[in-house]
């Protein structure tokens, strides 16, 4: 049964895109906040040997050595929930924080268990725990169900737990708050994702509130913990094939932007709260800018339809300037000699699909598409170059920006 329904709440940013290439000096130069903390934003699926991203989440926090590092898993299953708690096979609060625990310590840090998950929900108001949170320079949130995260942390009524209280203040004081999956979806502001897949979204629309339906496009009005307020946030991004699902929400809340978060890949935002707040790319992957501010909606037609939202994906060492929505990078500008040679797709919202269409505009294709594999009725994506397109680089890490997508 679906849990209860919450009030809609809109919100809505307004600012112009434009890709620029700078010198690598400084597209590259990369300057530790002054003030405020850091986010370090994951998209799932974090390899243990990504150095890059781990790394920099203890560099944040202090360094090797000074880092000092608290794991919250409060959105995974408790270990009474748990078939295999106690065997290798665990996947529950207290082994998932060991896991973690030991990863951090491997590069470096300093990490430490916060005791709290759906057993232990008291503890988010303990002093002791208070007192612990007070005690370190660092932040990781696993993985799991962010609305965990919503009934763990948070009192009746929307407020902060103690423990919350206590993050939030580190962060303003300079500390790092970093997660993946569900734990970097819970840093998010107002109109929060907390389920659906990109199908079903499009042809059913945004349901306010938590479902155990995992269909159904649901959100959060009132948001996460808001720590991460530049747009939109999801995650598995490319892998689930969720550019649907986030087109929707985004155009059903009236949010502009979306930050697609691709596995095994950050998005690093320093400074946070502050005039110097800076973005920037780590992992393996790609994270997913879709600007809404031209988009039109026709609720006329059959099913739904979408055109002129702008999409620009950025890869590790890039760089993004949200107040600006200006997007940099320093690799050599892509010429597209390669010829069009990606054919439409069956299932456009499969695994890897939709990036695969957009790098065949930036190999040369003048336009590409693809069908959802459900009918009834069946969504068409269609990809052009829009104004200012443009692509870098080659091989995997390919940068680009102004394609144009049309959902139909």
């Amino acid at each position: 049964m679906p849990r209860k329904r919450l009030p809609a709440a809109l919100a809505g940013v307004c600012i112009a895109l434009a890709l620029s290439v700078l010198p690598a000096s400084a597209a590259s130069a990369h300057h530790p906040q002054d003030d405020g903390g850091s986010l370090v934003l994951v998209g799932g699926g974090l390899s243990d040997d990504n150095a890059a991203v781990y790394g920099d989440i203890v560099r944040l926090a202090g360094g090797p050595g000074r880092a000092r590092i608290g794991i919250v898993t409060a959105a995974s299953s408790t270990p009474a929930e748990d078939p295999d708690a106690g065997t290798p096979d665990c996947n529950n609060s207290v082994c998932n924080g060991d896991y973690y625990a030991a990863l951090f310590e491997r590069y470096g840090a300093h990490a430490e268990w916060i005791p709290i998950d759906l057993d232990h929900v008291s503890a988010a108001d303990d002093p002791s725990v208070v007192a612990q949170v007070r005690g370190l320079t660092g932040f990781f949130f696993g993985g799991g169900d962010q609305y965990r995260y919503v009934t763990t942390m948070r009192r009746a009524g929307g407020t902060d737990s103690a423990v919350l209280a206590a993050i939030r203040s580190r962060l303003h004081a300079g500390a790092v708050v970093a997660g993946t999956s569900a734990g970097a979806q819970i840093q998010a502001g107002a109109d929060m994702l907390t389920g659906g897949e990109s199908y079903e979204g499009l042809r059913d629309g945004s349901a306010a509130g938590y479902f155990d339906d995992a269909s159904v496009l649901g959100y959060l009005p009132e948001g996460g913990f808001g720590f991460f307020r530049a747009g939109l946030l999801d995650t598995h991004f490319s892998t689930r094939g969720r550019q649907g699902r986030s087109i929707r929400l985004a155009a059903d809340t009236h949010h502009n932007r979306v930050f697609g978060l691709d596995q095994d890949t950050a998005l690093e935002v320093t400074g946070v709260g502050t005039r110097r707040e800076a973005m920037r790319v780590i992992g393996t992957s790609g994270v997913h800018v879709l600007d809404l501010r031209a988009a039109k909606v026709d609720r006329r037609t059959a099913g739904w339809a979408i055109r002129d939202v702008r999409w620009t994906r950025l890869t590790a060492g890039d760089t993004y300037d949200a107040g600006r929505w200006r997007p940099a990078s320093t690799r050599p500008r892509s010429h597209g000699t390669g010829g069009c040679q990606v054919g439409p797709s069956e299932d456009v919202f499969g695994e890897d699909v939709l990036p695969t269409l957009a790098l065949g505009l930036v190999a040369g294709c003048r336009r590409t598409s693809g069908r959802t594999y459900e009918t009834g009725p069946a969504f068409t994506v269609e990809l052009t170059r829009g104004p200012g397109f443009a692509g870098f680089g080659t091989g995997d890490a390919v940068t680009f920006t102004g394609v144009s997508i049309r959902i139909s």
